[in-house]
């Protein structure tokens, strides 16, 4: 089962959102999980944000 490509833009947001989160007092598993992703998926897209 193939999953759904998120758009570079929906990237950034969801990356900006996590700040946000963490901001709030929010733990990186609670963030990972209100924005939708694994904790894998959000370091790989934080780490192609990087270059």
């Amino acid at each position: 089962m193939a999953g759904k490509r998120e758009k570079p833009e929906e990237v950034v947001s969801k990356l900006r959102q996590v700040e946000v989160l963490q901001g709030q007092g929010a733990t990186m598993a609670e963030a990972h999980h209100q924005i939708g992703v694994t904790q894998q998926t959000f370091y790989r897209w934080r780490k192609l944000m990087e270059r």
